[in-house]
């Protein structure tokens, strides 16, 4: 990436220092130009700080030029270990899902989990009776938080597993993952259906916008299917689920 990109960055700075010598003004580009002859001034600068350095990493790294607000994002899956794009945290309540925070640089979901409980708590007027999170939640912290204000939180607890694990145990366990498995198959629902993940705008403005819109567009169906629901189910299941990106709250 070094061989590549460096020289034609270089090239690109050349290309403005002859255009200053021979009396042109930087006012005869157009806005896109401008903008891109900065941004690639940047990858430039930050590319052989890389290498002066001899790292791959530097802070707000730029992988593209048309889009510099992106960042890669290390998740560590299997087949991509690094993605590109927005992070976002969403809520669910009710099977509507509701964007909460949108974010072009990486960060820690278990950072916002005393603001998520106490938002719910805002909202509803109580904690909720118990909170289904995925393994990054379930710090020292957020159990104390938990134990604190009388949530049970899921999944195991901390140190030596036990020998015996008694049936309820596992009924429990299982119900506590089927719960949030409703805010997984949101996300999935996005990607195959509404295109969460093939968004084409490239400003990060209209590229939050336009994942608001999806957000709302799956509200929508959500909202018809219960209308169309009324005419062709007669017992429908009650229940208060409210799930926030890997957190689900359930009110009995």
């Amino acid at each position: 990436m070094l061989i590549s990109i460096i020289p034609f960055q270089f090239n690109s700075i050349l290309v403005l220092a002859n255009l200053t010598c021979s009396r042109a003004y930087l006012s005869s580009l157009s806005g896109k130009q401008y903008k891109n002859l900065l941004v690639a001034e940047e990858v430039y600068r930050q590319q052989l700080w890389m290498h002066e350095n001899n790292t791959n990493r530097i802070e707000d790294r730029i992988v593209s030029i048309n889009q510099p607000h992106l960042r890669p994002i290390v998740r560590g899956k299997a087949g991509s270990s690094v993605e590109f794009g927005a992070k976002i945290s969403a809520s669910c309540v009710n099977s509507y899902v509701f964007l909460d925070y949108l974010s072009w640089d990486n960060f820690n979901e278990s950072n916002y989990f005393l603001e998520r409980v106490e938002s719910f708590k805002e909202k509803t007027g109580y904690y909720p009776e118990s909170v289904h999170v995925d393994k990054i939640y379930r710090t020292r912290k957020n159990r104390a938080l938990c134990k604190e204000k009388g949530i049970r939180i899921s999944g195991v607890p901390l140190g030596r597993p036990p020998k015996n694990i008694s049936d309820n145990t596992k009924k429990q366990a299982q119900e506590d993952e089927r719960i949030r498995n409703a805010i997984e198959g949101k996300f999935g629902q996005g990607k195959r259906r509404f295109t969460l993940n093939k968004i084409m705008a490239k400003l990060p403005s209209t590229s939050a916008t336009t994942i608001a819109i999806i957000f709302l567009v799956m509200n929508l169906s959500t909202l018809l299917r219960e209308f169309l629901s009324l005419f062709f189910v007669k017992n429908m299941r009650p229940g208060f689920l409210i799930a926030l990106n890997y957190l689900i709250y359930v009110d009995s």
